[in-house]
């Protein structure tokens, strides 16, 4: 065989070999775009609220997910003589503390043993924000047919940008691929709340790390920070949004401010400003910035809310969250419980009964 022939042949090969491989990765684009369209995971990029959602099912300490992935009892179909009220939010409201611990289901019993016939349906989701509150209420909270939405605003992260998209992120194949090649490093241990006993009073992080979390969230408390500018308006159109389907509804609409422990927490933050801001103003310093930025736009929209700042605050020799987590822990989801629930009979009562 001489050299030309030797080429062609290899050429042709070649071709043959990139044919298949580009129909193999068209292929199983297609075959893994539609098993992510009825078999939501992780592995892939999703720009909605379900990126995050709990396994249905899945242990929680001593409790299992429902068949929505969801911290709560099975939903049923709403009975006509109760006040369904449900609750939206991140991390909070799904809850590092046990099932029976949680704020929304201590306010459903709360409220049940004033003799209102309530319920709480807690629809929290970790790791999503005002845009997935949106979402999730018009495509499943506004299905169960409730009287009131209660939206979780956590301070500490809901004001933050979704991060960028990577870029190989767009391929489903090169997500895959980087997926098994991470496996072991990077997914290894991702069980949140494994069945065993939850500790109230063990550390979730170690120290550096956990100043670290608070470090990156606190330019929220620096005046003039242009950073945080636009962010209180971007988080109340959401909030706008979900308020318009609220009214047209007829559904009552309650947000809730929850503090970020660094916010309440008066060593929190001395750690904090002697390691990232040691030469900052004291006139520079406000942790009620976000709070009264965010509330303003909420009073100009006419929501009702409660923020639940100056509750915490008044308490800063309680523990009120958990060590070194970020999350409320046992009292806190407590006190949180008992503060909402005297609002709504102050304000809801002849509703609800």
């Amino acid at each position: 065989m001489n050299l030309k022939k030797l080429l062609k042949k290899v050429r042709h090969i070649s071709l043959q070999g990139m044919a298949i491989l580009s129909i193999s990765f068209v292929l199983g684009e297609i075959a893994l775009r539609t098993y992510q369209y009825f078999n939501p995971t992780f592995i892939f990029y999703e720009s909605s609220h379900n990126r995050f959602r709990g396994k249905p099912f899945a242990d929680d300490w001593n409790f299992k997910l429902n068949s929505k992935g969801f911290k709560d009892k099975e939903f049923t179909k709403k009975e006509s003589d109760i006040y369904r009220i449900v609750g939206i939010g991140d991390s909070f409201a799904f809850g590092v503390v046990p099932y029976e611990h949680n704020y929304l289901t201590l306010l459903e019993s709360n409220l049940q043993e004033e003799d209102i016939k309530a319920e709480v349906l807690n629809l929290g989701i970790p790791g999503i924000g005002p845009k997935d509150y949106l979402t999730l209420f018009a495509k499943e909270g506004l299905a169960l047919n409730p009287d009131m939405l209660v939206v979780s605003l956590f301070i500490g992260n809901d004001f933050t940008d979704i991060p960028a998209r990577k870029l190989k992120s767009y391929s489903y194949v090169v997500s895959l691929l980087s997926y098994i090649t991470t496996l072991s490093s990077k997914y290894e241990g991702q069980i949140v709340h494994p069945p065993g006993h939850y500790c109230d009073d063990c550390p979730t992080f170690h120290e550096e790390a956990f100043l670290k979390i608070e470090g990156e969230r606190s330019f929220l408390y620096i005046e003039g920070n242009q950073r945080f500018q636009t962010l209180p308006q971007k988080a109340a159109y959401y909030l706008s949004q979900i308020d318009a389907i609220c009214q047209k509804n007829g559904i009552d609409l309650v947000v809730i401010l929850i503090p970020d422990e660094l916010q309440v927490n008066p060593q929190l933050q001395k750690e904090v400003l002697e390691k990232f801001y040691p030469n900052i103003e004291e006139s520079a310093w406000n942790t009620r910035l976000p709070n009264k930025k965010l509330t303003d736009e909420l009073k100009k929209l006419n929501i009702d809310h409660i923020d639940l700042y100056e509750y915490f605050a008044e308490k800063p020799a309680e523990q009120l969250y958990k060590l070194r987590d970020t999350h409320w822990n046992i009292a806190g989801n407590s006190l949180a419980a008992n503060i909402i629930q005297d609002y709504l009979l102050k304000h809801y009562a002849d509703r609800m009964k």
